[in-house]
């Protein structure tokens, strides 16, 4: 009967083992090698071990001898065969339900010559006792296990190169993609840097350019200025060495003419004595002819009727003086005004005279920065409108307009003033914004008052208050005496009624508005005191007609409201003496033009209008708080009776 004979073969070495045994290894060594291998399997493996070996495997020869250090070789019969085959299957079936099948392609079966099989069986019949035959069927299984174990890890390891290479391929790729696209933002920043460079070069270039056109413009408007100024200077100083001559031309003439004067006069007294004296000696000597002579009676007779003569000559003269004298009280009653009023329009007007004589000796009207700058004052007062924030600002305009060394300082003045009265003839106006403006600026440059109610005065004579009454032989026609009282010509034609009333009604109303005008902090010039002054002298000096029942019921409406709230009761009575005797005079005309203004101002006094604040006296709430007439009452400073002044 043959035998068959089992080879392991697997690699050569695998960490750290050798899997292929020597020939000539003895059992010892191969038991040895079989538990490393073993216990590897069992450390390495998460699946575990189908059979763990509890002791080290022993084989004895049948004589108890020592192993023999001959290659190790399993001998079967050929009638063993089938029951190792059977039991083999029989094994295979037990775990093929919880072990995994593991196949080793390095283990077969290779038959050997009977001549060696004999040789062997002649030196060690039995290499193993018979139970290690189960044995050797469960190392088969290990081993295959074991063999399994290892095609799966070369398996992963081959998925896990294929793995890796294919994540190297996929980094390099993008290792690339990530250097062209920092390439190309590269290339990009540096384009975006050349640009913002040029961007930034031609900023920095337009705005040197400005720069330089600035400093040039300005360099020329300094330079205009400084020409400009120095020509105005020169100017000035020629028009005041102008002057002065002219005042030396003047002054020695008036010199001259004194001296004239003085020797006429001289030569008139001597000449006066001269005739005096020979009067004398001609009368002496006629008295002593008389007496001698009684021829020289005829001689006498002459010289009475030349006396006689003479007599009659200086009594026509004192008839003429007389006369002169009567026509000129006459014409003094034709107007109709206090004389402190009429004093004080003389001394208005004669500083308005004086301003513009030397506004005109300075030449200014053809000067066009000076007609630019007297645009810029129109300009700013037609701004004017009943809000605080304006009439803060257009009045500090105005004062620094009034206070600008480049325009003598009367110029602006006589302009401001003639250009503020203009405005206010507009029906329209903001009379109470404008004499808040007025108040401001005149308590910054005190002179611009006067100089206002000079022209206040000269386009309207109510407000001084005066009344020119019409007459015959003091007026040529009614066109002069209406040129007297302001009335205006245009092209050789006098406006009507009407118009004037208007103009007057416009004037009474900024009038009445700038008396009532009262800022905190600061003083009014021409308040309240002047507004109770105007109404006594009104009603003292002038007459019941339409033209001052126009005036009065303006003034009422403006500034009875301020003027009741501090004189009260004195207030009243001014209004009784009105209702009394200054409406009855005017209803004793019957003159049916003078029904509407008799209508408004009786209303006024019976409807209690005084009491009420008139439209437009308080600015705009968000504007001007700071500069509001006080609403609390006065005390009332004025007991005395009557309207006087």
């Amino acid at each position: 009967m043959g035998a068959v004979k089992l080879e392991l073969r697997c690699p050569q070495i695998s960490d750290g083992i050798a899997a292929d045994p020597d020939p000539d290894w003895s059992s010892d060594a191969l038991l040895s090698e079989l538990d490393a291998l073993e216990s590897k399997l069992s450390a390495s493996s998460k699946v575990p071990v189908p059979f763990t070996k509890s002791q080290s495997r022993g084989f004895v020869n049948g004589k108890g001898s020592k192993r023999s250090s001959r290659p190790f070789v399993m001998r079967i019969f050929e009638d063993e065969v089938g029951e190792i085959e059977s039991e083999d299957e029989e094994i295979h079936d037990q775990y093929s339900a919880g072990v995994k099948r593991f196949t080793c392609d390095e283990l077969y079966l290779s038959d050997e010559d009977e001549s060696e099989d004999e040789s062997a069986l002649e030196v060690q019949p039995y290499l193993m006792e018979e139970l290690g035959i189960v044995e050797g069927a469960l190392f088969e299984l290990t081993l295959e296990h074991h063999l399994g174990v290892k095609e799966e890890i070369r398996n992963k390891i081959s998925a896990l190169e294929t793995d890796m290479m294919s994540g190297n391929k996929k980094s390099a790729s993008a290792l690339l993609w990530v250097e062209k696209y920092r390439e190309a933002r590269r290339e990009t920043d540096r384009k975006l840097d050349t640009q913002y460079q040029r961007k930034i070069a031609e900023a920095l270039d337009n705005h040197l350019t400005a720069i330089q056109r600035d400093h040039e413009l300005k360099s020329q408007i300094e330079e205009r200025k400084i020409r400009s100024d120095a020509a105005i200077i020169e100017g000035a100083k020629r028009k005041e060495k102008a002057l002065q001559e002219e005042k030396l031309r003047q002054e020695k003439a008036k010199a001259e003419a004194e001296a004239k004067l003085r020797a006429e006069e001289a030569k008139r007294a001597a000449l006066e004595a001269q005739m005096r004296a020979e009067k004398e000696a001609a009368e002496r000597e006629a008295i002593e002819a008389s007496k001698r002579d009684a021829a020289k009676v005829v001689q006498k007779e002459a010289s009475g009727n030349q006396t006689n003569a003479s007599l009659g000559s200086l009594n026509a003269e004192t008839t003429e003086s007389e006369f002169d004298k009567k026509k000129s009280a006459s014409a003094g009653n034709i107007t109709k005004a206090a004389e402190a009023a009429l004093k004080l329009e003389q001394d208005r007007l004669k500083k308005l005279t004086e301003l513009d004589e030397g506004n005109k000796a300075l030449g200014l009207n053809l000067n066009k920065e000076y007609i630019r700058h007297e645009r810029n004052i129109s300009k700013l007062i037609r701004q004017i409108t009943g809000t605080r924030d304006v009439v803060r600002q257009k009045a500090a305009e105005l004062v620094k307009i009034l206070k600008n060394p480049l325009f003598p300082q009367s110029a602006s003045t006589a302009a401001f003033a003639r250009k503020v009265v203009s405005y206010c003839e507009n029906p329209g106006s903001a009379s109470f914004a404008c004499s808040y403006v007025i108040v401001l600026v005149t308590s910054e440059v005190p002179h611009v008052m006067d100089i206002i109610f000079a022209e206040l005065n000269r386009a309207c004579i109510y407000t001084v208050p005066k009344h020119i009454v019409y007459s015959q032989s003091a007026f040529e026609s009614k066109e002069a005496y209406y040129k007297t009282i302001g009335f205006r010509e245009d092209q050789g034609k006098i406006e009507n009624v009407e118009e004037y009333l208007e103009r007057l009604e416009s004037y009474m109303k900024l009038y009445g508005a700038l008396v009532q005008t009262e800022i905190a902090g600061i003083q009014n010039m021409h308040g309240l005191k002047e507004g109770w002054a105007w109404i006594a002298r009104f009603l003292n000096a002038l007459p019941a007609n339409r033209f001052t029942a126009v005036a009065l019921n303006a003034f009422l409406r403006m500034a009875g409201y301020a003027l009741f709230k501090k004189y009260k009761s004195q207030f009243r009575k001014i209004l009784n003496i009105v209702s009394e005797n200054f409406l009855n005079a005017l209803k004793a005309r019957k003159d049916s033009t003078l029904n509407s203004v008799i209508a408004k101002i009786q209303s006024y006094i019976e409807d209690n209008k005084f009491l009420q604040e008139p439209e437009g006296r308080s600015l705009e709430t968000s504007l001007l708080s700071s500069i509001m007439v006080p609403e609390s009452d006065y005390q009332d400073s004025y007991h005395r009776g009557g309207y006087h002044y």
